[in-house]
């Protein structure tokens, strides 16, 4: 919704086959977006497409090839919803096609992306892969056709950043190689590799790769923490869709308000202590199905430490809740964090 109570005119967002409706993406993000999340996320709604965490190629790779179980980071994915989205990384074509045509055909993912952004020290600088690849553009065109070709008609997108740092904006070039390579849309982060996630996203970067783009859609990544972020990138920047990552995290309820934004209808408030405390031990009993006690324990730390970002005694909460245990000592410390 605009500042005149409008809707925003907000094209319908497809991704070859894929309708993604509304144009709301969760990114994916390591050591975050596994299952359990995710089903967190439906139950709010509001998110039109949903991602796994990234996953090398090369790990699955092996895997498949000695028959093991799939990545622990793809757990869930054979039983969930549609549509559900996978991200692989690496920079050799053949394996990163052979693992897209698995995704494919024996596990019936929904898209399948291809990351060239992540700035992350073992990914980029030692594996040469993710944003490394940015300086390529011609290489990145080459690797999309190539997983393009192997697992169709599954569509392939590309997600990237604007370039490895702020003398090197490639993403221009990189939209035009993945596009003629067949690629169905294409995330930009609006921050280069050296940037991490220091600073202010770029929108005005982002806004101009669109002149440089077909028909491909283009989708926004960056700073999206209220639906009016959101409103804004699609009004204001003419992206296509919208990726949103920590913000969700902190927030899982935020692409709901989004999506009612979008269509000029009531923004939902946000949840009282009462139902947020009840979001989070949902959140924790969803882990421990899961995982199991300890491990889903252990994992509901940092997710819990999310949660707690901005309300008061944060810091005390999150010193309190790296040590607990089990899920009595769990809920005695957000009984007295989030008290009802």
């Amino acid at each position: 919704m605009t500042s005149s109570g409008k809707a925003v005119a907000a094209r319908p967002l497809r991704i070859g086959p894929v309708l993604v409706s509304p144009p709301i993406i969760q990114a994916p993000m390591a050591g975050f977006t596994n299952s359990a999340f995710r089903q967190v996320l439906r139950g709010y709604g509001g998110v039109g497409l949903l991602y796994t965490e990234m996953v090398s190629a090369k790990g699955f790779d092996w895997l498949d090839a000695h028959d093991a179980q799939l990545p622990d980071r793809l757990a869930g994915i054979v039983d969930e919803p549609r549509p559900l989205g996978v991200q692989i990384w690496d920079n050799d074509p053949d394996v990163l096609a052979r693992v897209a045509r698995c995704l494919a055909v024996r596990h019936h993912v929904s898209v399948v992306d291809i990351n060239f952004g992540c700035p992350v020290s073992r990914v980029a600088r030692k594996a040469r892969s993710g944003s490394y690849l940015l300086k390529d553009p011609a290489r990145v065109g080459r690797i999309v056709q190539r997983v393009v070709e192997a697992c169709a008609p599954v569509p392939v997108t590309a997600k990237i950043r604007l370039g490895r740092q702020r003398d090197e904006i490639t993403a221009n070039r990189v939209a035009q190689a993945v596009e003629s390579a067949g690629d169905a849309a294409l995330t930009v982060h609006g921050r280069t590799a050296a940037d991490f996630f220091q600073g202010t996203a770029d929108w005005e970067r982002i806004a101009e790769i669109k002149s440089y783009l077909r028909d491909m859609p283009l989708i926004g990544n960056g700073d999206i923490r209220r639906p009016m972020d959101a409103v804004q990138a699609i009004e204001k920047y003419r992206v296509d869709g919208v990726m949103i990552a920590r913000a969700l995290l902190r927030r899982p309820w935020l692409a709901r308000q989004i999506q009612c934004a979008l269509e000029g209808r009531p923004m939902p408030s946000d949840p009282t202590v009462e139902e947020e405390r009840q979001c989070v031990l949902h959140h924790y009993d969803l882990l421990v199905q899961r995982f199991g006690l300890e491990k889903g324990t252990m994992l509901m730390r940092k997710y819990a430490c999310c949660y707690a970002q901005g309300r008061p005694g944060a810091r005390r909460f999150r010193t309190h809740v790296a040590q607990v245990r089990d899920a009595a000592e769990f809920q005695a410390v957000i009984g007295q964090y989030f008290p009802s």
